[in-house]
């Protein structure tokens, strides 16, 4: 995979060790993720958050990505390719420099993201959301992703997992 194809307008780079701070900043000011989702984010979980792996995945499957405009980091994401199983991506998070939120700026990334996993074969892109949180299931429901009914408990909620069933179609719906 080509994670530059991710982005026509913002240059796409894999996150390391190195830019911990500038990842802290940006999600240190999405307080409400972490009211749903704590604890509180630190640098020492970013840096586990970067290497943290899904059973039977490595870290070749694994992208964690930083969106940029010039050198502001615009959004994160984590994907992990080929799972839960082949030709599922999943995001295992995706979060936005809180100036760019409410501009169109994320649905703008994703709808890229849909359409450039499409292309290179990828029929399902599936994440979770915690349960009760406005902000995320209003953005994910707005860019085409659906709940699965499935739900699975955690130490502090619920996992709600979401999926677009076809990159293409909710690519094509949303032009």
């Amino acid at each position: 995979m080509n994670i530059q194809l991710l982005s026509s307008k913002y240059t796409v780079r894999y996150l390391t060790s190195d830019d911990v701070d500038i990842i802290y900043n940006l999600s240190a000011k999405n307080k409400l993720f972490y009211e749903y989702h704590p604890p509180f984010v630190s640098r020492k979980s970013i840096l586990e958050d970067m290497d943290a792996l899904p059973p039977g995945k490595e870290a070749k499957d694994k992208c964690y990505i930083g969106f940029f405009k010039k050198e502001n980091l615009a959004a994160v994401m984590d994907l992990i390719l080929d799972y839960p199983k082949e030709k599922v991506a999943f995001l295992g998070l995706f979060m936005m420099e809180q100036e760019y939120q409410g501009k169109g700026v994320g649905t703008e990334i994703i709808q890229e993201c849909i359409r450039y996993l499409g292309e290179i074969g990828y029929s399902k892109i599936r994440l979770a959301i915690d349960k009760g949180n406005p902000q995320s299931e209003a953005f994910w429901t707005k860019n085409g992703f659906t709940k699965t009914g499935e739900e699975y408990p955690n130490e502090v909620s619920v996992y709600l997992p979401m999926e677009v069933y076809s990159c293409r179609q909710i690519h094509l719906k949303n032009i």
